[in-house]
């Protein structure tokens, strides 16, 4: 078995993490905004992402030599140990729950401010309980700080979608052939000459300008003009209640704080915790998407099992994103078990490459207002240092 043994390897695989878990959000979000089914995307997801908690199980988990303390993967799937199970699948829910929300959240306010404002509430909310749960390993002095930037963060976040929203509805306004309705904070309502651009496509319109918004806007899946802003951020801020949830509870599954084990039986790996969360994660995924198929939100039209099997386009985009997502989630528990869950959290700060990806591939924040970078500037700014607290809080958990 495969045991991560000091700081600087647990934070090689923090890094990684991050950059795994930056990446796979703007996948997903450019297979929504070409027009693809978010449910057909999440449900090949879905696949890849259990695939790619089995290979870490049986990779890490299984291979080479084990403890008693410490027994093998498949060793561990016959053993009596369902309290912490139960932990591991309730946490894999909690990232189902916050992944589905998020999905649709993106095309509200952005893959950018969504994935801010989850990380931020994710870390403010996750690490203190981190914290606590392993027994104050990671000193407080320099962890906390970091938190504080991440909750900073959260309000900044928010500024940057309302200043970037206003400067949209400023282009559409000015835009000729197309006005906003009296109340622009909350609907937005674009008059019949847009007809005039449906034979587009995005590269037809400069990056940010009024008809590039519009045409992005005709193609995707997620219809969110009428819709108030604040629909979004109240669906991005349920997403980051979610995304709290489910590193204490891996946290719990692997350590047993509450011992809810028997005497003499083990404690879950990392990996077979990992495995187990990863299962509950892609049960719910996959039942939830498919009821979505025929009940879909969001102007999202209806679809069927059939029409998912033969949708090919852009489905090798969303097999790439599910397994981003698995290893990145692993390495980020692998890492939390050597070097405690509350420093691991800092690959939270996952903003930092979505935002980055969010302005090459998606053009967001372009022809925004002076008022509108600055924020972002700041923004970014509280991550980099709440990164180097929370890296540099780091320990190294007892296994003995």
């Amino acid at each position: 078995m495969f045991v991560v043994e000091d700081r600087g390897s647990a934070v090689a695989l923090m890094v990684a993490s991050l950059l795994f878990l930056g990446t796979w959000p703007a996948l997903l979000t450019l297979l929504e905004r070409r027009g693809r089914l978010p449910q057909h995307t999440y449900l090949d997801y879905s696949v890849t992402n259990l695939l790619a908690a089995a290979v870490i199980a049986i990779a890490f988990g299984q291979l080479g030599g084990t403890s008693p303390g410490m027994p093998s993967f498949f060793t561990q799937l016959t053993q009596d140990n369902w309290p912490s199970v139960l932990f591991a699948m309730a946490g894999g829910i909690a990232l189902s729950i916050g992944n589905l929300i998020s999905q649709y959240a993106w095309a509200f306010v952005g893959l950018s401010v969504t994935n801010i404002i989850c990380s931020s509430l994710a870390v403010v909310l996750g690490t203190t309980m981190n914290y606590f749960l392993d027994g104050r390993i990671n000193r407080a002095e320099i962890l906390f700080p970091g938190v504080a930037c991440f909750l900073v963060a959260i309000f900044l976040g928010s500024a940057v979608h309302s200043s970037n929203a206003k400067d949209e509805e400023e282009k559409l306004s000015m835009s000729r052939g197309i006005e906003l309705s009296s109340d622009v904070a909350d609907q937005v309502k674009l008059l019949p000459n847009q007809e005039a651009m449906e034979d587009g496509e995005d590269g037809d319109f400069d990056t940010g300008t009024a008809e590039f918004i519009v045409q992005v806007e005709k193609r995707r899946s997620i219809k969110v003009f009428g819709s108030s802003r604040w629909l979004g951020l109240g669906m991005v801020l349920l997403a980051g209640v979610c995304f709290s949830l489910f590193s204490p509870a891996i946290n719990l599954a692997t350590n047993d704080q509450w011992r809810a084990l028997r005497d003499g039986v083990p404690h879950l790996t990392v990996y077979t915790a990992f495995f187990y969360f990863s299962v509950s994660c892609f049960a719910l995924g996959i039942g939830l998407n498919a009821w979505l198929l025929y009940r879909p939100v969001a102007g999202v039209p209806p679809s069927t099992i059939g029409a998912y099997a033969g949708d090919w386009n852009g489905r090798h985009w969303a097999l790439l994103a599910g397994l981003l997502c698995g290893f990145g989630n692993g390495f980020q528990f692998m890492g939390g078990q050597a070097a405690g869950y509350a420093a691991a959290d800092a690959v939270q700060a996952l903003p930092l490459v979505s935002t980055f990806w969010g302005v090459i591939l998606f053009g967001e924040y372009r022809r925004s207002s002076r008022k509108t970078y600055l924020l972002l500037g700041c923004m970014l700014t509280m991550f980099v240092v709440a990164v180097a607290l929370l890296m540099a809080s780091a320990a190294h958990r007892k296994t003995g």
